[in-house]
């Protein structure tokens, strides 16, 4: 027997990358434009990919999950990162920001309701927007769930997740003062708005790596060393972001809410081993989601190209595809 047969099933069930058939900035207004891209079938099930960071833009890589023939994919960068312009920048950045360009978005292209697909703080963004426009959400796809609460925050900034790596967590504190590692998240926003281009490229480049490597179940420590204009923006709105608990009303607001999504089908992928967005977090929502199925991959981290969640969430988006198309 195949000890790992998620694997192998990965590699059969990814699709080709497919080019988009539209791509466009999009000014939506407070100084930024966004790159927005849509791919596959124009008349296909529509599909909105919301991206991970905040900060990390989109990629070709995103497309995937996805059959050309069945679905309508629209991918854009967020506020601030990727080739949305101005980057880097955080004045009217926020969560709601970006639920107001999602709307924007699904109004331009003329879409009435659509799927969305997120992991990470793509997940995060996913059920804010779908617990503030129900209507406007068909079914929600999510992976490596992230629900910005401070507990959350805490664990991956406060030396938890660094228990388990302690040879990569002593790397990421090394530049922070001692008597400032009481909170990195703070000590970080220091010196990633600093107003010094190359002290913030440097300790973005330090904040993206703690993130890097840990991302994938298979990992050996090594971050990687980013480029240094990608490390500055993901760093910065990450950051953000986070010192500011995702601009949310109150701490767990998204637990909360989760009554909101009651006549909303949804699949939640999870790693088992994900060191960034441990378990807890995809299983307290699901208690609370009387439509949502949890997916829990065996052998597994955080990232979207760990073989079984791939595998996973072909397979989702697959069956997704085949209902629609029966109805």
């Amino acid at each position: 027997m195949d000890k790992y047969p998620d694997q192998k099933r990965a590699v059969q069930f990814l699709y080709p990358p497919v080019d988009p058939f539209d791509q466009r900035m999009m000014d939506v207004g407070d100084g930024h434009k966004i790159y927005v891209e849509q791919c596959g079938n124009p008349s296909g099930i529509p599909v909105v990919v919301l991206h991970g960071g905040p900060g990390g833009g989109c990629s070709p890589a995103m497309r995937r999950y996805f059959d050309p023939a069945v679905f309508r994919v629209v991918l854009f960068d967020q506020r601030g990162c990727g080739r949305s312009r101005p980057h880097a920048v955080i004045e009217n950045n926020t969560t709601w920001h970006l639920v107001r360009d999602i709307e924007m978005i699904r109004d331009a292209l003329g879409i009435d309701s659509w799927i969305a697909f997120g992991g990470s703080w793509g997940a995060t963004l996913a059920l804010i927007y779908a617990q503030t426009h129900p209507d406007r959400v068909r079914e929600l796809v999510l992976r490596g769930v992230f629900t910005m609460t401070k507990a959350e925050i805490d664990w991956f900034y406060g030396g938890g997740a660094g228990k388990f790596w302690p040879e990569v967590w002593a790397r990421f504190i090394a530049p922070i003062p001692e008597d400032e590692r009481g909170d990195l998240v703070a000590a970080y926003h220091k010196r990633l708005f600093s107003g010094d281009r190359m002290e913030e490229t440097k300790f973005g480049r330090a904040w993206a790596s703690w993130e890097n490597a840990l991302a994938s179940i298979h990992s050996n420590g090594a971050g990687g060393e980013a480029p240094g204009e990608y490390a500055r923006a993901f760093s910065r709105l990450e950051n953000h972001y986070f010192i500011n608990g995702g601009f949310l009303e109150f701490d767990g607001q998204i637990l909360a809410h989760m009554d909101r999504l009651a006549d909303i089908p949804g699949t939640v992928v999870q790693g088992r081993y994900d060191m960034i967005c441990p378990p807890e977090a995809a299983y307290a929502i699901v208690q609370r989601w009387p439509r949502g199925t949890l997916k829990m991959v065996r052998n597994a981290g955080h990232a979207l190209s760990e073989p079984g969640i791939s595998s996973e969430l072909v397979r989702t988006m697959d069956r997704i595809g085949q209902t629609e198309q029966l109805i």
